[in-house]
């Protein structure tokens, strides 16, 4: 059989397997394996496997990402969230957009320590959300920012979907990580404009007055920045570390672990929140962080090695080549290749998972974009950013169902997209910025050298 058809066969069996509900790592293996064999024959299909896995899940450079997973499974369980939550509160929550405005900078800020989206939303939506209904915010908005702004977390470092990106991309994972900064800080920006549109367009969005909110002093306001202490210290390490070519990325991931391992057994035994718990309690919430660590690096891991087959598949049976040749023949220029993946991107982020998503896409998509002499970090922040606005795409936006799924009892999934669709256009809004000034993305890596 012609090797073009076997791997036009193979793709169908993974969409198939995909279809059927099969776990993307189990439907890129089965697929993949399947066609190496009829190409090479089983026992060298089984060579080539193998051997792949192990090439890719044996470098040193992968450590990175179990350490920034452990990061945000700490950062979560150690209280820096609440903290980061009410210093902003005391600093902007008296004016009337302010406390949806705090909660987009705690996510941003939160996200330094976290990297991860669906994380940041259900830990804010549990925090402020509530808050926010209290002080007047429809349930709608409420949730919807949270929803939104915790996309933030897997742009502003350490981002684990850019550390995938750069493990099964081979782009710099460092230069990937500097280049989410200010994208993320774009949709800080664009999230905090767009709250109090959304409040004088709908006044019943946000129904509050200043009198209804408790007042700070100013002493109390700056005390309050002493709670900033591990979000400043993780961004120092991360962005200085990184930046200032002190660490390397993995060294990075290695101390900002840490550091927050020493300040999570910190306000275990000695804070106030602490000492009202028991022994147990305290060891049982260690041991699901560590057990949760390892389930994730686990599957990602997985996922990894059963990505690495299908793209030697793809390789061998010439369906990534031909597919180059296909999309390079339909002459279009840089701007509307990438815009034309960023579509796809959009388009499978409202059926998949972000890793799923990348481990299917990259060994067809990229050398498309490499042949085309499209910068490459530019690119990988156009992907990124498109999988961050399919979180909160409806049908199956992932964001929306994990607040959903911490969301108080009153709150259904329509609301949910009908409070996130303003955040929406705003996050279209930023990807059409990238669009048409790439250096938001690049300047800071180009720095790198």
């Amino acid at each position: 059989m012609d090797p073009f058809l076997i791997g036009l066969s193979g793709l169908i069996i993974l969409l198939v397997l995909l279809a059927l509900g099969a776990h993307v790592g189990i439907a890129l293996a089965v697929s993949g394996f399947i066609g190496l064999w009829f190409v090479l024959g089983f026992e060298r299909a089984f060579l080539v496997g193998a051997s792949s896995i192990y090439g890719k899940v044996s470098g040193t450079a992968l450590v990175t990402l179990p350490l920034f997973v452990l990061v945000g499974y700490l950062a979560s369980g150690g209280g820096i969230s609440e903290n980061i939550y009410k210093s902003l509160e005391m600093m902007i929550g008296r004016f009337k957009s302010g406390l949806g405005i705090a909660t987009v900078f705690a996510c941003t800020a939160f996200g330094t320590v976290c990297g991860s989206s669906l994380v940041t939303a259900a830990v804010f939506a549990k925090i402020s959300a509530p808050e926010m209904r209290r002080r007047g915010y429809s349930k709608g908005l409420a949730y919807g920012i949270c929803a939104a702004s915790g996309s933030i977390g897997m742009l502003i470092p350490p981002s684990i979907l850019a550390i995938v990106y750069g493990m099964l991309s081979g782009v710099s994972i460092g230069k990937l990580l500097i280049a989410g900064i200010v994208p993320g800080l774009l949709w800080a920006l664009l999230f905090s404009i767009t709250i109090p549109i959304v409040a004088r367009v709908s006044p019943s969005s946000i129904v509050t007055t200043a009198a209804d909110l408790p007042v700070y002093t100013w002493w109390e306001k700056i005390k309050s920045l002493q709670l900033w202490w591990p979000v400043f210290a993780s961004g120092a390490i991360i962005f200085g570390g990184i930046y200032g070519g002190v660490f390397t990325p993995t060294e990075a991931s290695a101390v900002a672990a840490f550091v927050l391992f020493v300040y999570y057994l910190y306000r275990s035994i000695f804070s106030k929140a602490g000492a009202a718990r028991s022994g147990k309690e305290k060891f049982n919430e260690l041991k699901d962080i560590l057990k949760n660590t390892a389930t994730t690096s686990a599957m990602i891991f997985f996922v990894f090695g059963a990505a690495t087959i299908f793209s030697h598949f793809a390789l061998m049976t010439g369906l990534a080549s031909k597919l180059m040749t296909f999309v390079i023949g339909m002459k279009l220029s840089k701007l509307s290749l990438v815009i034309l993946f960023a579509v796809i991107y959009l388009l499978l982020g409202c059926l998949m998972d972000s890793i799923s998503m990348l481990c299917i896409t990259i060994s067809l998509f990229n050398p498309i974009i490499a042949k085309a002499g499209i910068d490459p970090i530019w690119y990988a922040i156009v992907v990124i950013l498109a999988i961050e606005v399919g979180f909160i795409t409806p049908p199956f936006g992932i964001n929306l169902y994990s607040v959903l799924g911490v969301a108080e009892e009153d709150v259904d999934i329509k609301d949910l997209i009908v409070g996130s669709f303003p955040f929406f256009i705003a996050e279209i809004i930023s990807l059409v910025l990238i669009f048409m000034f790439p250096v938001l993305a690049t300047f800071l890596p180009s720095l790198l050298g």
